[in-house]
């Protein structure tokens, strides 16, 4: 009884500090993302922090099971990133509990070049090739129709993102793994919430694939600081996937529970002598990627906001598509595909009017307090980490990278998080016609 009224009066502090000096912030640069939180965040984590669990324990099953509910999916396991939630995702496809179909060195996963790096790299750093292919523009997704080319009979796998909330054509990649019998990985990490509609049914993007990752950093549709998840409806691939998270260990108990199987002092594992204690058996060569408890409580908070979190954000984008629409004939604005409802994480364009340049209208912008991203690496065979890539014929580029290349030097983007008033929104809209207007006169002042 004491404790519990010693938590009420801490609470009732932390609720009396939020509102202080958390509360109606105003900002006077627009940013391109940012946490939007209130104090239900800020009582788990202390809730948390007083357990002094420290690991993953009760608030991450919370958190996982509240994950898998929203995506309606059979498995999620949270991740100290969402960089970590790609490597767990491509490494579990390793595994040789997956027999023929496990990815090897040599292999090769078809890709874009147009990603954020982290989709990449666990690829080349395993041994596997990627397989570059160009985007299409306005969706800035994996062109479809040079797929064919870039697959071989070293081809094991599809490796793709939805770009800025704006998913992929779902049903022909699909497709096309079925065909060739491919595992799918999708990089949800901008588009958690965003829906496809496939054979009349509408499902949760990162669902459709063998296994699918999500980005908690606070950039992205919720945040728990750092953090990431993994997460899919294939029982094997969950069970390889906790391993490799779990230092590789065969055991599967929950974090302070032991002998969950019953049998962790009678099996016989590898070379180990009869009866070798189960909670030191590794099945894998893994890592230690979990996440903390004072996370996973941030992210059970949040993920309770997400749908409002989504339309805010679409409403946002919706706005500023409608309201520079007049300028078509100088920006290419952003479109999605058919079939699907999209979460937007931010407002791509590209400048096609060969007066208006890229890096003069970004910095106009930065200076009147706007911030602007790049579409991430641009073209990542372009940054200096390929640059002995290339020598050592580490990837392969089927066709050219011609769109890939344009986004690169003419692409960037404003936010559209839930964050933003609708006064921030119409400065975008102003300081970006304001541009226009006067960078076609040759000014940009």
């Amino acid at each position: 009884m004491q404790q519990e009224k010693l938590k009420k009066e801490i609470f009732s502090k932390v609720i009396e500090y939020y509102k202080k000096f958390h509360k109606n912030k105003n900002l006077t640069k627009i940013p391109y993302a940012g946490r939007v939180y209130d104090e239900k965040e800020i009582l788990n984590l202390i809730d948390a922090s007083l357990e002094f669990w420290l690991t993953a324990g009760r608030w991450t099953l919370q958190f996982e099971k509240k994950l898998s509910d929203f995506l309606k999916i059979k498995h999620s396991l949270f991740v100290n990133s969402g960089s970590s939630a790609n490597l767990l995702a491509f490494m579990t496809l390793t595994s040789p509990l997956l027999g023929k179909r496990a990815i090897k060195k040599g292999d090769e996963v078809i890709t874009v070049a147009a990603c954020f790096p982290t989709t990449i790299s666990p690829i080349i750093q395993y041994g596997a090739k990627p397989v570059f292919v160009d985007i299409e523009i306005p969706q800035y997704n994996i062109d479809i129709t040079k797929l064919k080319k870039a697959i071989s009979k070293k081809t094991k796998a599809v490796f793709l993102a939805h770009t800025m909330g704006n998913p992929f054509d779902i049903k022909s990649i699909k497709e096309f793994c079925e065909k060739y019998n491919l595992w799918l990985i999708e990089d949800n990490c901008d588009s958690l919430g965003a829906m496809y509609k496939l054979n009349g049914k509408w499902q949760y993007t990162g669902t459709f694939g063998d296994i699918g990752t999500s980005s908690f950093y606070p950039a992205h549709h919720i945040t728990t600081g750092e953090g990431g998840a993994v997460y899919t409806n294939n029982d094997l691939l969950y069970k390889i996937a906790l391993s490799l998270r779990d230092w590789g260990r065969d055991c599967y108990c929950l974090p302070g529970r032991d002998n969950t199987c019953g049998h962790r002092f009678d099996k016989k594992y590898g070379k180990l002598p009869l009866g070798y204690d189960h909670k030191y058996v590794y099945s894998h060569f893994g890592y230690n990627l979990k996440a903390t408890d004072l996370q996973a409580a941030i992210g059970c908070a949040q993920i309770d906001k997400l749908p409002e979190f989504i339309k805010k954000r679409n409403e946002n984008w919706q706005y500023l598509r409608e309201n520079l629409s007049d300028l078509s004939d100088i920006l290419i604005l952003p479109d999605k595909e058919k079939n699907l409802k999209p979460a937007w994480f931010g407002f791509l364009m590209t400048i096609k009017n060969k007066k208006i340049k890229r890096d003069e209208m970004i910095k106009y912008l930065e200076k009147n307090q706007i911030q602007t991203r790049m579409l991430f690496a641009g073209n990542i065979v372009r940054q200096p980490c390929f640059v002995n890539a290339s020598k050592q014929k580490l990837y392969r580029i089927s066709g050219n990278l011609e769109n890939t290349d344009f986004v690169m030097n003419n692409s960037f983007w404003v936010g559209v998080y839930p964050g933003l008033k609708k006064t921030q929104i119409k400065k975008i809209v102003n300081k970006i016609k304001i541009f226009c207007r006067i960078g076609i006169h040759g000014h940009s002042k």
